[in-house]
């Protein structure tokens, strides 16, 4: 059985999706000066990603974004499996902000001008977090059968 989001996710859902689908349609678009940009300035924070081709880095970074916004924007995901994207991908946002020089004020963490455009990657951690610690009634379910049977149980091992 499908079940929909919570009233109180839709909102978020709604929000972070259709900014993350946008940046990604977007950025799938880029042209090479656009995509050399984005991944000059991903190859600071993750050196590693040098290997990779600028153009070839932005589609995927683009494909990630389309995909992670879809899953939010996509009802019968589960707002806890979008969630678990939405925090693997800001948290890799996030860290490009805190590696990045000149995106944070001197021994802050508020964002300098140019880091304010970045800054807003720890709402989507925050959301995507959030989403994480999202109720789960299958939990009580089990907890309110277990307290069941623990109640009809007569046994001496069980009365402690």
């Amino acid at each position: 059985m499908v079940q929909l989001p919570e009233a109180r996710d839709v909102a978020p859902r709604l929000a972070t999706g259709a900014f993350l689908l946008n940046s990604g349609l977007m950025k799938l678009r880029a042209d090479r000066a656009t995509a050399e940009g984005v991944h000059g300035m991903a190859v600071v924070a993750y050196p590693f990603l040098d290997r990779v081709p600028a153009e070839r880095f932005t589609r995927l970074l683009a494909c990630s974004e389309i995909a992670v916004g879809g899953a939010l924007l996509t009802p019968f995901v589960p707002t806890r499996l979008a969630g678990l994207a939405l925090t693997g991908f800001s948290g890799g946002l996030v860290g490009l902000y805190l590696r990045t020089p000149g995106m944070r004020q001197p021994k802050s963490l508020r964002p300098t001008q140019d880091g304010f455009p970045l800054a807003k990657d720890f709402w989507m951690l925050g959301i995507g977090l959030g989403f994480l610690g999202a109720a789960r009634p299958w939990k009580r379910a089990v907890s309110r059968r277990r307290r069941a049977a623990f109640s009809r149980c007569h046994h001496r091992c069980c009365r402690r």
